[in-house]
């Protein structure tokens, strides 16, 4: 049995934040896109993770011809959880009504979705489940300290896709994931002081340190699924990749070999969106024709942890 994607979904706030609203911390609109290649991003006024999770959810559940009952198991990979517990998961079962589905989050951060998905292949691979629905959704907007230049990176969104069976030849073909936690520093959210009720829960990052490990390990990562796989990077159409900035994206393409042009990015529009990155930019590709285009799709992630990894496609 193959795992392919049956649908696509994703939803974003309507609320707009253009770069000029980082000049008061001291940045500029040129030198965010230049560095980052963002132009504006999307930013939650009263919506909460499973908000647009629920919604990303039955978008993507409409493109796959479903109905809410075929659904087996929800996986939404989040890093702000809207609360610590119960899970995101299950507060978008309950407001998709999909009460026969089991649910549960996961937490990779940026490399949230990717982790998800290889759990929801294996699901399906092992004929436990027939359709998996596997939901990237962050809402870095409350964990941003607003007053410092690192607020420029992040914004919301959610995306979705359904992972579900079929006997053709088609669907995810391989995965390789790694976690390190000796870079665990690199980027973290810190809890709220208990002793202080006024206190916030910020995320603080060492960008060098996220810039060195994704330019390193990324491409590592393609060259060996590659090479296990017996591809080379000429077989490879489209890469639809998390979005970290567009230097760490151009880097990669040119250490693995790809034109840049093959490389899927959204940042522009949306900024990095954390466990959403991936399921927005393949819904886009989707939209666009590019996914559907091509033969073979690489996906690669990379994200706190550190966690990285990648994965091969055909379509």
């Amino acid at each position: 049995m193959n795992a392919y994607i049956s649908g696509t979904g994703m939803y974003v706030p309507k609320k707009t934040l253009p770069n000029s609203f980082f000049e008061k911390v001291g940045s500029s609109d040129k030198w965010i896109y230049n560095t980052l290649g963002i132009k504006e991003r999307r930013i939650v006024t009263d919506e909460l993770t499973s908000d647009l999770a629920a919604k990303a959810g039955l978008d993507a559940i409409a493109d796959a011809s479903l109905r809410v009952e075929d659904i087996d198991l929800i996986i939404v990979a989040t890093s702000t959880p809207d609360k610590q517990a119960p899970s995101s998961a299950c507060y978008v079962q309950d407001k998709l009504k999909a009460h026969g589905a089991a649910a549960f989050d996961l937490s990779a951060v940026c490399s949230g979705a990717m982790f998800a998905v290889s759990v929801a292949c294996q699901f399906v691979e092992n004929n436990t489940y027939q359709h998996v629905l596997v939901i990237g959704a962050d809402t870095f907007s409350h964990i941003i300290d607003w007053s410092r230049r690192d607020s420029v990176f992040f914004g919301d969104g959610a995306g979705a896709l359904v992972i579900s069976a079929t006997t053709e030849d088609k669907g995810f073909i391989d995965f390789n994931l790694y976690s390190d936690g000796r870079g665990a520093n690199h980027f973290t959210i810190e809890n709220k002081e208990p002793d202080n009720p006024d206190s916030h829960a910020y995320f603080y990052m060492d960008g060098r340190a996220i810039y060195n490990g994704a330019t390193d390990l990324v491409p590592k990562s393609i060259e060996a699924l590659l090479k296990k796989n017996n591809f080379n990077i000429d077989q490879i159409d489209l890469l639809i990749p998390h979005q970290p900035s567009i230097g760490i994206l151009k880097s990669i393409a040119q250490q693995v070999g790809l034109p840049f042009e093959k490389v899927m990015t959204n940042m522009d529009k949306y900024a990095n969106t954390s466990g959403g990155t991936i399921p927005i930019a393949l819904h886009e590709a989707k939209t666009q024709g590019r996914f559907n285009n091509a033969k073979h799709v690489l996906f690669a992630a990379v994200g706190a942890g550190m966690t990285w990894g990648t994965a091969l496609y055909k379509v």
